[in-house]
């Protein structure tokens, strides 16, 4: 199970220069962001809000230094008044009046940005909710094939990562943009209002900024796709390991799981320290830009005070304002590669959301499933995993009800298959399987559903304790009704002896019970959901001997009247079955009691006798 649930497209937390990562980008940028704005309209007058906000905090904050500058310019012409002797100084509450303006603009473009980040988060974690709501939804609309056919860790990435991927940009980066565009076009305003020749001087670093941040970026985008996809080889070893250590101490193969743990660690630390290192670049570089431009401003805007062409409070606006207008700009950069992995996120969720779904079961009979009898007849049935290669070929059989029909066959005759037929996991492609003279198609798949008890050979418990287990057959059985089937399927032979009894927990893989005594619990299970039809597939193949013996005498008891299907290996089992269906290739080969068979000396006999003569050698 844990090679299944490996994550091979991993994404990594965000943290220094995690927005600069190159990543996975969309195929179709343009039409998965429009369906994902058309996925969010339901929020769209909290989003136009917030983008109403998020340019007010940003307007507000852009007049700041305009007005901080006039505070400057008073300040200065005070001191040189005071040293030439002329005028009255400082003007102390002019500037008092600026600096409270300023404050009140402040508290007003941060209360701003506060209102916008909590409708944002509100907005982002909705949305989040809902996709995943949506595709706990899809899952369970889903047909079989889609997940045997597909990796699992797939489908739990896209419930995690690209949901949580999409949730971050929506209130992080969403909001970013609309403070970043506001804000360079307000300073690029502002800077022209100061001064024109300044302005034109600052705009210089521009493609000098754009070209480096560029450059950085295609330099570091190998290398954080290479990190994120060895991070998710690491995880997945480690992961592998862990489930199978078992297994993998019991071989030997210590020394091979350290080496090629080590390889895969070693490249992952190359690739990391290479995509922090460039992106944390960044930065410095930037600066060292800036710096750059600050110089020519302060030497342009120097000349100019001497000229009397601009004001010392000017200059100093003017220096707020460029480093006020080259951050956003890197932010752009940063959000324009962030939304091409959201778009590739999103595409991801979208493309799950819009697979086939089992076919729609509107026009389906109302049939009583209370008064099932238990007769099955299949007709003529053809199926195959791959339509152009069919593995069960023209099956026929009848069932009576209250028969105890035992299907078996070498690995691969299409034992199983044909359960998953009879439940509708799968379409046949051509006959019919009828249940009390009712085709199945005609059934929905939940009332189809609820007539049959499956005890298979993978048990399948979850992490809660063995009495919420056993109830999950019938989830509104009483705790009495619960231990009766428990006693019925002998599990209160050991849940007598565990410390919490009942009430123990099981654990994520339920590794802290036997593999019999997991079997005996979905057993009890079967009991608890007294079923029409009951179907066991290898139900007693992981029990001793002894537990088998009592197992069989519970399953006699529950099978008694009752329209059974028994999936067996060992032939010993089902000895007493009304009815032994022998496949072979997808075709019944024979069919009749065991003794019947045996006599018949074919198929059967031999598989008899083969199973006998090696439990002797044995």
């Amino acid at each position: 199970m844990s090679s299944e649930r490996k994550v091979n497209r991993t994404k990594m937390r965000r943290g220094p220069g995690a927005a600069m990562q190159g990543g996975e980008k969309a195929n179709d940028f343009k039409n998965t962001m429009k369906k994902l704005i058309k996925y969010m309209s339901e929020y769209k007058i909290s989003i136009i809000i917030v983008f109403i906000f998020a340019g007010a905090s940003a307007i507000f904050s852009i007049v700041g230094p305009k007005i901080l500058g006039r505070a400057t310019t008073k300040l200065f012409e005070g001191v040189m008044n005071k040293i030439s002797g002329n005028g009255n100084g400082i003007d102390f509450n002019y500037i008092g009046k600026i600096l409270v303006l300023l404050i009140f603009l402040y508290i007003i473009s941060a209360a701003f940005s506060y209102v916008q980040g909590l409708i944002m988060s509100k907005v982002s974690m909705e949305v989040s909710y809902k996709m995943r709501k949506e595709i706990s939804q899809k899952i369970n609309r889903m047909p079989l094939k889609y997940f045997d056919t597909t990796n699992h860790g797939e489908v739990l990435s896209r419930v995690t990562n690209d949901v949580d991927t999409v949730s971050q940009t929506l209130n992080q980066s969403l909001t970013q943009i609309i403070t970043s565009i506001t804000t360079v076009i307000g300073v690029l305003v502002m800077m022209f209002s100061i001064s024109f020749t300044m302005t034109l001087t600052a705009l210089c670093i521009i493609p000098l900024s754009f070209g480096i941040v560029m450059l950085i970026v295609r330099k570091s985008q190998k290398y954080f796709k290479q990190q994120q996809d060895y991070l998710g080889h690491v995880n997945g070893h480690i992961e592998e390991m862990y489930g199978g250590h078992i297994v993998m101490r019991a071989f030997n193969g210590e020394q091979d799981s350290i080496e090629r743990f080590d390889k895969l660690n070693n490249t992952l630390y190359k690739s990391a320290w290479k995509s922090q290192f460039l992106s944390g670049m960044m930065m410095p570089v930037m600066n060292f830009v800036s710096n750059i431009g600050y110089v020519g401003v302060c030497v342009l805007g120097g000349w100019l005070t001497i000229k009397k062409a601009i004001e010392v409070g000017d200059i100093q606006a003017f220096i707020q304002y460029v480093r006020s207008f080259t951050q956003p700009i890197t932010q752009i950069a940063n959000i324009s590669n962030i939304l091409q992995q959201t778009a590739a996120s999103a595409e991801r969720v979208f493309e799950f959301l819009d697979e086939e779904e089992e076919s729609r079961e509107v026009d389906k009979l109302n049939i009583d499933t209370n008064n099932v009898k238990g007769y099955v007849e299949f007709k003529n049935v053809h199926f195959g995993y791959n339509p152009e290669k069919i593995i069960i070929n023209d099956f026929s059989a009848r069932v009576k009800p209250g028969q105890k029909i035992a299907i078996v066959g070498p690995t691969g005759a299409g034992k199983t298959t044909i359960v998953k037929l009879l439940m509708r996991f799968y379409d046949v492609n051509s006959g019919q399987i009828l249940v009390d003279g009712n085709d199945i198609m005609d059934f929905k798949r939940e009332d189809l559903r609820s007539i049959f008890g499956m005890v298979l050979q993978d048990t399948w418990l979850y992490n809660g304790s063995i009495l919420e287990n056993i109830r999950y057959g019938r989830l509104n059985a009483s705790d009495e009704e619960v231990k009766s089937a428990a006693r019925a399927a002998h599990v209160e032979s050991f849940v007598s002896t565990l410390p919490a009894g009942y009430d123990m927990i099981l654990n994520e893989e339920a590794s802290n019970v036997s593999q019999g005594q997991k079997q005996l619990v979905t057993i009890a299970r079967a009991i608890l959901a007294n079923p029409k039809i009951l179907i066991l597939d290898e139900a007693t193949s992981s029990v001793d001997t002894r537990t088998e013996v009592m197992i069989k005498n519970a399953m006699d008891n529950l099978m008694s009247n009752r329209t059974s299907f028994i999936i067996a290996h060992r032939l010993s089992t089902i000895r007493d079955a009304d009815l032994i269906l022998v496949m072979d290739h997808g075709d019944i080969v024979e069919q009749g009691t065991h003794e019947e068979l045996i006599k018949k000396n074919g198929f059967y006999s031999n598989l008899y006798k083969s199973q006998f003569e090696e439990s002797e050698a044995v």
